[in-house]
């Protein structure tokens, strides 16, 4: 795991602006850093040593010194891949995974992008015709970005790295606003900076002669969907696939909570070390559980309780090294989770994937357990959903209105915080977009889908790169730490596309062939016990002085918001009128990254 950058600009001295873009990204690579440098471009690397840690460092130039490549990430089957190309002529002076990239595509071209197992991006240069082959993983595990202005093109593993340019030109785009606003996070291939880009999942990039060029080399798909039982397949490959992603010259460890998810990876690995972290309050913290599940495992575990004034203290750094405004609070628990695991290991698995690939998530479960609510006429349950729309934040209420809307005009993902007439309301500037930009056309892709379907459809393609996957690369990569995540293998990926409603949800039973498997290997409560999702005390808290007091400032300072309509959602929630925490949290979180790099 690594960080890499670099630069096509008409920059003199290339060397003093590309080590200023390669020491803001530090944290990612602490143990070496690289660069390569010529008239036309500079690159430069930090290295996280995990692989070949000896002769593994960056960039690494192909026999003939013609191609070079960057690369952040791991492929999990870099050794057979290896085996064929050393069969087709192919030598090699390392032993990374790195290296079989190079020659992988040198061999097959793009094609080598389906052949990879794993979580990647990189950037293979070509000194011949001065091009640029730029790719990204299936899924988005990790992060790519790029710049692109006036005959400037900048590429690097975080934005932050892009400050250090003095061609990049910082300037807030604020047109993404309306969008955060309802999912949370950033969920199109823009970002808050214009004229930066994420490369999107499943997506490479050319750049040659002053030109971009994006292609897309994967998409998920649930159009094979069967009813053939396939457990036995399933839990053959899960086996294997924790196998590969235990491959590593430093010790690996475990994230573990008290689900099924992290709970099976730890079962059917040969980790010793795991690591958990939670609140005072009992109801929501995983501590006892994790603890009870490690010591009946025979393992070590090390578990902290994070303080509400930790917790804030810790907040505006989180924002910092997200890039981007994210306002999953979770994202701070795991930020102090992979500090507390550094310390120990280089390495993780976490369980980041499962409830997307299998169907874990309580709200895939809705249609199936309200079946009897469906059966009343539509045109019922959207008159029903009019009248109480306008209580829509109170209690209850929000039962009859959903169900009186289609899977379309709701659907976001795990979170829909605004709608847009509140959105209307909120902002002091006119809105040119909203959520249905983002989800229209990617519902119009999976339209002959079933309804969970399409939900995992959606959650693939905003949720689990914009949010899963951002925070798990982000809050790990600041503290130097490689998390890996095996349940987003693509052949585990592959398989579960192609099950049926049967072996997902059931009434209010989620993963339910996932679960039955894990049950095999842990006990029977933990593989059935229901998702918490990393919870954290936030809506007691904002109702606390001090905290109120501090949100309170923010919100009268801000100049992006009306304040009587965000102090009256502050005070709504402080007097138990409304619960409102999660969109006071939205609101805040924003003007906390934008204070951190626009202030």
């Amino acid at each position: 795991m690594c960080g890499l950058v670099g630069f096509i600009t008409n920059e003199k001295n290339k060397k003093k602006t590309i080590k200023k873009m390669s020491d803001l990204i530090k944290h990612r690579g602490p143990d070496s850093e690289t660069y390569y440098i010529d008239d036309y471009i500079a690159i430069g690397f930090r290295r996280l040593s995990i692989i070949d840690i000896e002769s593994g460092d960056q960039p690494i130039f192909n026999e003939s010194k013609d191609k070079l490549i960057v690369f952040n990430g791991e492929i999990y089957n870099y050794q057979s891949l290896r085996k064929n190309l050393i069969k087709k002529g192919h030598i090699f002076k390392t032993n990374t995974d790195t290296e079989v990239v190079l020659h992988g595509y040198e061999e097959y071209g793009e094609k080598i992008l389906n052949k990879l197992r794993g979580m990647f991006s990189f950037v293979i240069y070509d000194l011949n015709d001065k091009s640029l082959f730029c790719a990204r993983d299936f899924y988005g595990i990790k992060p790519f970005y790029y710049y692109f202005n006036n005959n400037c093109f900048l590429f690097g593993s975080e934005i932050k790295s892009f400050l250090g340019n003095p061609y990049f030109k910082k300037e807030l785009n604020e047109d993404l606003l309306s969008i955060y606003l309802t999912f949370q996070y950033s969920p199109t291939n823009e970002t808050f900076f214009k004229n930066v880009y994420k490369l999107k999942p499943g997506h490479y990039l050319v750049y040659k002669n002053d030109k971009i060029k994006i292609k897309k080399y994967y998409e998920v798909t649930f159009d094979k969907i069967d009813d053939i039982n396939k457990e036995k397949e399933l839990e053959n490959l899960l086996d294997k696939v924790i196998d590969y992603h235990q491959i590593s010259d430093t010790e690996v460890g475990a994230f573990l909570s008290s689900g099924v998810d992290s709970s099976f990876i730890v079962s059917k690995s040969k980790i010793n070390k795991t690591f958990t972290v939670g609140y005072e309050n009992k109801k929501i913290s995983e501590l006892e559980y994790a603890k009870k599940f490690a010591k009946h495992m025979k393992v070590v575990n090390e578990g902290k309780i994070i303080t509400k004034k930790e917790f804030f203290k810790v907040f505006d750094k989180v924002q910092y090294y997200m890039d981007e405004p994210l306002a999953d609070a979770s994202s701070v628990s795991l930020y102090l989770l992979s500090k507390l695991a550094s310390k120990k290991v280089k390495v993780c698995l976490s369980g980041e994937g499962a409830d997307e690939i299998f169907g874990g998530y309580n709200i895939y479960a809705e249609n199936a357990e309200l079946n009897w609510y469906y059966k009343v006429p539509f045109f019922i349950r959207r008159a029903l959903r009019n009248i109480f729309l306008p209580f829509r934040n109170m209690k209850g209420f929000n039962f009859i209105i959903r169900r009186g809307e289609k899977l379309e005009e709701r659907y976001t993902g795990n979170s829909f915080i605004f709608n847009e007439n509140e959105i209307k309301k909120l902002l002091n500037k006119k809105i040119n977009r909203t959520y249905k930009d983002v989800t229209k056309p990617l519902f119009e892709k999976c339209k002959e889908y079933d309804d969970i379907s399409k939900m995992q459809f959606i959650d693939f393609n905003t949720w689990f790169a914009n949010d899963i996957f951002l925070k798990a690369d982000k809050m790990s990569m600041a503290h130097s730490l490689e998390v890996r995540v095996p349940f987003s293998d693509k052949n585990i990926v592959d398989l579960a596309t192609t099950l049926s409603t049967d072996y997902k949800v059931h009434k209010n039973k989620t993963k339910i062939l996932f679960r039955k498997i894990a049950k095999k290997s842990i006990p029977s409560q933990v593989a059935n016990k229901k998702k918490l999702g990393f919870p954290v005390p936030l809506r007691e808290w904002l109702k606390e002085e001090d905290i109120y007091k501090v949100i309170k400032e923010e919100f009268l300072n801000n100049t992006f918001f009306n304040k009587k309509y965000i102090i009256k959602l502050l005070d709504d929630h402080k007097n138990n009128r409304h619960d409102n925490y999660r969109k006071i949290w939205t609101i805040y979180t924003f003007l906390v990254w934008h204070k951190q790099y626009f202030k």
